[in-house]
């Protein structure tokens, strides 16, 4: 349906209301196949990494950029997105995306050398990132707040299913198709494009003022500093910090600045932010490390480390619908600190009994998971309630970038804690850096406390 009959004031964006022209029991579903098909696009990936290397005769270092560099753009891609669906409709934008992410996939199907799979793999990303971006952005725009949390969960079922299958989906189609197959299993999100594009809403736009300076200030100093920590270099970092000043001086001049300041503004959703970073610091360094300890320390093959890690993901995607509808129930306040509760219970039985059995690392993530999908769907669903409509882009983008960054950073951090280590045994090793994650996680609930004083005192407005 043409929203044109809604203008109301020229320049403004056009919103449907209380999700009128969007079948969300149809799209979020759909939705959440589309973000199946990306996320799980990481993990695979992962398990056939020691193949490429292999196959291509490359370094590791040149194969980890399969995985890292991915991550960057991926992150940079998702704020970026978000932060267009200001300005242009979220249907053209994912058209763009998923068909970047599809001809990119066909692109590393039939790739044969590094530099080609490594430019599939940097289209891919640019494409995907506007599944995760644009994605929340949806929700919270169109969907009506009583079944907002339902909405977001469920899109949240899909990548938890990701990285539940994904090793494992990995696994067998290396095996048997090569890693070229891995190519073919993402781009069957080629079908869902044309019939988002049917679903979606038109959303009517005036004028485009995106702020491509700021965006690429911005990019710079996140893939400056992530290079700076997985290379140790002084140079990347003193990168980094230009190119933050030159982004700080810029946000003051420009008229509509690709990261809002008035959205640091807003001690609430600066709070939320910080959590934001910190769940996937405790996200990224549990699914890196592993994989790792299953395969060094208890000698499993990655087929094995796979299924080992599946019943927590397989467990989290089967109760997020229920979460969701417990969200919009009891609020997501109460499920923020009870997720935070098991996460810690999870980095508990790590660190003290992780060198026991293998059987101790899958309870672990049988622990972990199902509390990080609702973490992570109760902070969505708190930001999109505490910002206004027209910030709902941005601080979507910006609070997905803060995830994205702190899962990238944290994946460098533990490989250079890990190298650091190699004097003490494997295990003590593991057991230090999940030491440094309770302190994290310690750091992310007495936020989260200071938080809810302020939102009980009314201190915090409620944009619904």
């Amino acid at each position: 349906m043409i929203l044109a009959s809604r203008i109301s004031n020229a320049g403004k964006r056009l919103f449907a209301k209380d999700g009128d022209n969007l079948n969300d029991r149809i799209i979020i579903p759909l939705w959440a196949i589309g973000s199946f098909l990306v996320l799980m696009n990481t993990t695979m990936f992962n398990v056939a990494l020691p193949t490429i290397i292999h196959e291509l005769h490359i370094s590791a270092g040149e194969g980890s950029w399969i995985v890292s560099g991915y991550s960057i753009v991926f992150a940079l891609s998702t704020v970026i997105f978000s932060r267009l669906s200001d300005y242009v409709s979220i249907r053209k934008l994912l058209f763009v995306g998923l068909t970047l992410l599809g001809a990119a996939s066909v692109m590393g199907f039939f790739a044969h050398s590094f530099g080609i799979l490594m430019a599939a793999r940097l289209v891919q990303a640019s494409g995907a990132g506007a599944v995760p971006g644009l994605g929340i952005v949806l929700a919270s725009r169109y969907v009506p707040f009583e079944r907002r949390g339902r909405a977001i969960t469920i899109i949240a079922s899909g990548s938890s299913l990701a990285f539940a299958l994904g090793p494992v989906i990995g696994g067998v189609i290396t095996q048997f198709m090569g890693w070229n197959g891995l190519f073919l299993i993402t781009s069957l999100v080629i079908p869902l494009v044309p019939v988002l594009w049917r679903l979606l809403p038109q959303e009517i736009h005036t004028e485009f003022n995106f702020d491509i300076p700021g965006a690429a200030l911005t990019a710079i100093v996140v893939v400056s500093i992530l290079i700076s920590v997985m290379q140790l270099s002084i140079w990347f970092l003193l990168l980094s910090f230009g190119a933050l000043v030159a982004n700080i001086w810029h946000l003051r001049k420009v008229k509509n600045p690709f990261v809002p300041p008035n959205l640091f503004h807003h001690h609430g959703y600066r709070k939320l932010l910080v959590v934001s970073f910190c769940a996937f610091i405790l996200n990224m360094s549990m699914i890196f490390m592993l994989p790792l300890l299953l395969a060094d320390w208890f000698h499993m093959s990655a087929g094995t480390v796979g299924l080992m890690m599946c019943p927590g993901s397989l467990l989290a995607a089967l109760l997020i619908r229920k979460v969701g509808r417990w969200i919009d129930q009891y609020g997501n306040y109460r499920f923020l600190i009870i997720g935070h509760f098991f996460l810690a219970a999870s980095m508990i039985l790590m660190t003290l009994l992780v060198q026991v059995s293998p059987y101790i690392v899958m309870i672990g993530y049988i622990i972990f998971a199902p509390a990080l999908s609702t973490v992570l769907s109760a902070l969505s669903n708190e930001v999109s309630r505490i910002l206004a409509k027209d910030q709902i882009g941005s601080g979507m983008g910006l609070s997905q970038l803060s995830q994205f960054f702190g899962g990238s950073l944290a994946v460098a951090v533990c490989g250079v804690l890990i190298s650091w280590q190699t004097n003490k045994p494997l295990i003590t090793g593991f057991q230090n850096i999940y030491l440094l994650l309770i302190v994290v996680l310690l750091g992310s609930i007495s936020i989260l406390i200071w938080y809810g004083k302020r939102a009980h005192k009314g201190e915090i407005n409620i944009q619904v």
